[in-house]
C-alpha cells in the first residue's frame, strides 16, 4: 500500500504469480521485477525472503525485488513452503526448483542466466547459502543433485543477516545480553523448521554454516559472498562465523557490520545505514557482473 511500492514510478514492471513448480500452490509462486527500458540481457537476481522459515512471502518482500530491478537486474522474487506445516527440507526443495526454473526461463524475461546472483535475508539467507552450496558440492539429496547437475554456479551469493546454523539454537542461551523473548523466538524457529522426521540424508542442508566449517571440499569453486549484518542483530555471530569459514577456504567475502543496526535493518530503507547497505550491495553486484 505504500506509494513508493508502485513499480511504474521507478521504471520497473512486475509480472506476478508465476508457478515455478506447476503445483497450483500459492507457496510455489514467484514475481518477476524488471526494468521497463532494457536492451541487452540483464543480470539476474533470485531473491529468497526471510521470516524464520515460518511466515512472510514474496509479497511482503516487494521492496527487495523493486530495489534490485531499479538498478538494472531482472529479479525473480520467490515464495516457498513454510514450517511447521512444511518442515525441512521442503523450503530447500522449493528454492532448488526455483533455481532450475530461473535457469530455464530467465532469458525470456530479458535476463542472462550466466550472470545470476542469489540473495536473501535471515531464513532466506540460510536458503541462499544452502542453494549456493548445492551448486558447488555434490550432494545425495535428489533436489540438490539436480541443481548440481545443471552445472551453473551463481556469480555471487548475498546472505543478509543469516541464521545459518538452525539445529544448535542453544548457543544463543550463552549470550546473556539477549532477552528471554528473543531466545524463545530462536527456539521457535528451530523447532518449527526441524519438526519433521530426520530426512534420509540428514540435515546438513539446514545448517550451511556447518558445511562450510567442515573439511568437505566442493567439486566447484564457491562464488564470492556479500554478507552484511547489524551489530545489534541477535544472530550476528552466524555472519562472523560465515566470514571466517569462507576466509579459511580462500573465498572472497565482503562482510560489513553496520553499527547499532538490528536484524534485517536494510528492509527499512529510510534509515541511513539501510541506504548505505543497499549501496554496498549494488557495488557487490556490479563487481560480480564485471568479473
Amino acid at each position: 500500500l505504500h506509494p513508493q511500492a508502485r513499480p511504474e514510478r521507478h521504471g520497473v514492471e512486475v509480472i506476478r504469480d508465476l508457478d515455478y513448480r506447476g503445483s497450483g500452490d500459492d507457496f510455489h509462486l514467484l514475481d518477476v521485477y524488471r526494468p521497463v527500458e532494457r536492451s541487452e540481457p540483464l543480470p539476474v537476481v533470485l531473491h529468497i525472503h526471510g521470516g524464520g522459515f515460518r511466515i512472510l512471502s514474496k509479497d511482503t518482500h516487494w521492496v527487495m525485488g523493486l530495489a534490485f530491478a531499479r538498478r538494472g537486474a531482472v529479479v525473480f522474487n520467490v515464495s516457498y513452503r513454510l514450517a511447521p506445516r512444511h518442515p525441512f527440507p521442503a523450503a530447500v526443495e522449493d528454492v532448488c526448483a526455483a533455481y532450475e526454473w530461473v535457469l530455464d526461463n530467465a532469458a525470456r524475461f530479458g535476463g542472462d542466466p550466466s550472470k545470476l546472483i542469489i540473495a536473501g535475508e535471515s531464513a532466506g539467507a540460510n536458503l541462499t547459502t544452502t542453494l549456493t552450496l548445492a551448486t558447488t558440492f555434490e550432494r545425495p539429496e535428489p533436489y540438490a543433485r539436480r541443481v548440481f547437475e545443471r552445472g551453473v554456479v551463481p556469480i555471487g551469493a548475498m546472505p543478509f543477516c543469516g541464521i545459518l546454523h538452525v539445529s544448535e539454537i542453544d548457543r544463543y542461551f550463552r549470550n546473556e545480553k539477549l532477552s528471554p523473548w528473543v531466545v524463545d523466538r530462536m527456539q521457535e524457529i528451530s523447532q518449527a523448521y526441524l519438526c519433521g522426521p530426520e530426512p534420509e540424508h540428514g540435515i546438513d542442508l539446514a545448517n550451511p554454516l556447518v558445511m562450510l566449517e567442515s573439511d568437505l571440499e566442493p567439486a566447484r569453486p564457491l562464488p564470492p559472498f556479500f554478507a552484511p549484518v547489524g551489530t545489534k542483530d541477535p544472530i550476528l555471530d552466524d555472519t562472523r562465523r560465515l566470514a571466517l569459514a569462507l576466509e579459511r577456504r580462500g573465498v572472497p567475502c565482503e562482510t560489513t557490520y553496520y553499527a547499532g543496526e538490528p536484524h534485517a535493518f536494510h528492509a527499512f530503507v529510510f534509515r541511513q545505514n539501510a541506504r548505505r547497505c543497499w549501496a554496498d550491495a549494488y557495488g557487490f553486484v556490479d563487481r560480480c557482473v564485471a568479473d
